[in-house]
């Protein structure tokens, strides 16, 4: 039998509001074009309940009793990477018998959702502390310290790749048509790598990295477009410096050069990507640049550029504002890689 639609409430309460002044089931029914039994059974309710509003429903039993609840839930806590397999082993045991998507529902309920793991770097405990000390050292730093630093780094570009998702629209068994397909290669492809660097002010300059880079070119790309950011974002001056701990960063000669220009460098925790503000541009041009879909390297290049350079200001700035907010989340998340 088809489920009958729902009367609103206007409408119960009008089937009342008619009882009351005296008006019979089957008045009712036919000046509301309703049949008289549902008119009855919505005044037997009022009278009974005095009200028309849904009344709470038991539902079937649960399956899991509150204490397997607790026991699937301390297990996925203490192991997240426990699949529903292992947990419906473990009731069978103890003599519950569930099946994988019960599981799922009733951890759900708890807060509990079954999500791919995100990759981050490798951690060791001598980097857990580090990035610890540099929160706690840094954290009462005024908003305008961090202002005045310039923030840089390398990135990869992908001609063919995850950012070249798209949805399209077809019919059915179409799928392989060629303008409904994303041309891939094995590996992902042509790429391009890319230097750049930012300030609350605005994006710095940004260039390709035709070579592989070492410790030289490291230094010559430093030499032709970190002073000339600095100059066009015109930063305070005793500006600092930022990098992360790259081998070609640290090197003793990139030190060395550093220092007889005057930098200052800030000191930075190994394996932090999340403390770095230029993380997040980096995402957000990567996306544009997929948007615009490149056909090749010349292309993809010559796009970058572009999007690069329409980066608003008041997003940069936003991004330096909020600094305070990185390091309070690496302390709250006892030194482990945060949701930056």
């Amino acid at each position: 039998m088809a489920k009958t639609k729902e009367l609103s409430k206007d409408t119960r309460n009008k089937i009342v509001d008619l009882h009351q002044v005296g008006k019979t089931e089957s008045a009712i029914g036919k000046q509301l074009g309703l049949k008289k039994s549902t008119v009855g059974a919505i005044i037997r309710k009022w009278k009974t309940y005095k009200t028309t509003d849904n009344l709470p429903r038991s539902g079937a039993p649960r399956k899991i009793s509150p204490r397997g609840v607790k026991m699937i839930t301390r297990t996925v806590s203490k192991n997240p990477r426990t699949t529903r397999g292992d947990l419906v082993n473990d009731l069978q045991r103890a003599g519950t018998k569930v099946t994988k998507p019960t599981i799922s529902n009733t951890l759900r309920r708890q807060g509990l959702k079954s999500c791919s793991a995100r990759r981050v770097p490798l951690l060791k405990p001598v980097h857990v502390q580090a990035r610890l000390k540099f929160a706690r050292e840094h954290l009462d730093d005024p908003d305008e310290d961090w202002e005045n630093v310039i923030w840089s780094d390398e990135t990869k570009i992908e001609l063919f790749g995850k950012n070249s998702t798209h949805r399209v629209w077809r019919t059915k068994n179409a799928e392989l048509h060629p303008k409904n397909t994303i041309p891939t290669v094995k590996h992902g492809g042509e790429n391009i790598m890319l230097w750049g660097c930012f300030s609350a002010k605005g994006p710095g300059r940004l260039i390709r990295v035709k070579e592989r880079m070492n410790g030289a070119m490291y230094r010559e790309i430093l030499s032709e477009n970190l002073l000339p950011s600095a100059r066009a974002l015109k930063m305070k001056c005793g500006w600092v410096f930022q990098h992360d701990n790259d081998p070609k960063h640290i090197a003793r000669a990139t030190k060395e050069w550093l220092r007889k220009k005057h930098f200052k460098v800030l000191e930075w925790p190994s394996q932090s990507p999340d403390l770095n503000p230029i993380e997040n541009l980096w995402r957000e041009l990567k996306v544009c640049v997929a948007q615009r879909q490149p056909q090749n390297i010349t292309a993809l290049e010559e796009i970058c550029m572009e999007e690069w350079a329409k980066i608003p200001a008041t997003v940069c700035e936003n991004l330096v504002k909020t600094y305070r907010k990185r390091l309070t989340s690496v302390i709250a998340n006892k030194g482990y890689i945060t949701k930056y």
